[in-house]
């Protein structure tokens, strides 16, 4: 095989690059020179340096948020996708620690604006100006994964039936086939999912039909559940826009894991979470506290509809907000993988005329 195996069979790849491919598949230092390159000195060095990149981005990170990401969980560069230099030498593309925030951004009357640049905007990670902004757009077509948490606790009963026909009503107007998927969890006394993640909108709403209310009450369990076990384990081919649509009273008896737990958890999965409310008393009761914070810790957003036929309208609002926001990413100052919280905020220059809406932070992948 060595007899073949010269620079002559393969006419077009350059010296240098030669010599680096007769050092990965370990040939001697004779092979070397005869390939008119130096046995010792700087081929060598960029040869194993690249093997050392290379062997390092092909190791899987263990269970952390995809944040941030860390250069050994760059994915490998794809065949004619590397820059080069110096001619056909490769130069090996190694991954950047890099944030991707979606946010909204709403007038001093609540109306949605899009029509915004970077410059109308100022980042601020861990408390630190982001070292360095990588994209900026607005972005309404983003593929989506959505979780639909429905309450089919005792305590909806009287108006599960319409919020179900509304549920089915919103996956039909939002969910794109072969685009994105969403997915359908009831919940009282445990959570079940009546419907993975799928784009078949038909069975979707089969899912959401299926669902019976009794039982007591665990939302943060729900929240949990859906967000570490359903999101966090459903892969992201680029960008994606990841939403939990939380429809509930927001009253809790039964969760074995606190409020905060959830809401951390919702945040190591990078969901936004919308709340629905389904207390139609007309006054706030201690459930629809609740549910505030979960969507203002989240970057999303709390509905409280003063009669129960508003719930389709707040479903469609919600829609639309979806396909109506901002896309960032970033590289943060003083990045550490050591598996702490980083805040994030957003701000408007003109913070008397807009209000920015977006998660709080997320958690650094721990190394």
């Amino acid at each position: 095989m060595r007899g073949i195996f010269t620079k002559d069979f393969f006419p077009r790849i350059s010296t240098a690059r030669w010599a680096a491919l007769l050092l990965a598949a370990g040939l001697p230092g004779a092979a070397i020179a005869q390939a008119g390159t130096q046995p010792a000195g700087a081929a060598p060095a960029t040869a194993s340096q690249g093997s050392s990149q290379s062997s390092q981005s092909s190791t899987p990170q263990a269970a952390a948020p995809a944040t941030a990401q860390s250069p050994q969980g760059s994915a490998p560069p794809k065949s004619g996708d590397s820059d080069t230099e110096n001619g056909d030498i490769p130069r090996i593309r190694v991954g950047t620690n890099e944030v991707n925030v979606v946010f909204t951004v709403t007038d001093k009357h609540g109306k949605r604006v899009t029509d915004l640049k970077q410059a109308d905007f100022r980042i601020v990670d861990d408390n630190k100006p982001a070292l360095d902004i990588r994209s900026f757009h607005a972005e309404t077509n983003l593929p989506m994964q959505v979780g639909l948490l429905i309450d089919a606790s005792n305590s909806v009963r009287d108006r599960f039936k319409f919020e179900q026909e509304s549920a089915i009503e919103f996956l039909n107007q939002t969910v794109r086939r072969n685009f994105d998927l969403a997915m359908v969890v009831g919940f009282d006394a445990t959570p079940e999912v009546a419907q993975d993640f799928t784009d078949n909108t038909e069975a979707l709403a089969h899912g959401v039909r299926e669902l019976r209310p009794g039982g007591g009450t665990a939302l943060y369990d729900a929240l949990y559940y859906a967000c570490r076990d359903k999101l966090l384990k459903q892969a992201q081919n680029g960008p994606t826009r990841r939403a939990i649509i939380l429809l509930s009273d927001g009253e809790d008896n039964l969760s074995h894991v606190t409020r905060e737990e959830a809401i951390e958890m919702a945040q190591r999965a990078e969901a936004i979470v919308y709340t629905i409310s389904t207390n139609v008393s007309g006054t706030k009761a201690p459930g629809d506290k609740v549910l505030e914070r979960i969507a203002d810790a989240t970057g999303g957003r709390a509905f409280f509809p003063f009669q129960i036929r508003d719930v389709a309208n707040d479903l469609a609002e919600i829609q639309e907000e979806l396909r109506s926001q901002y896309a960032v990413s970033y590289t943060p100052a003083d990045f550490k993988a050591d598996g702490h919280f980083r805040t994030i905020e957003i701000v408007a220059s003109d913070r008397k005329n807009f209000r920015v809406r977006a998660r709080r932070g997320y958690y650094a992948p721990a190394q």
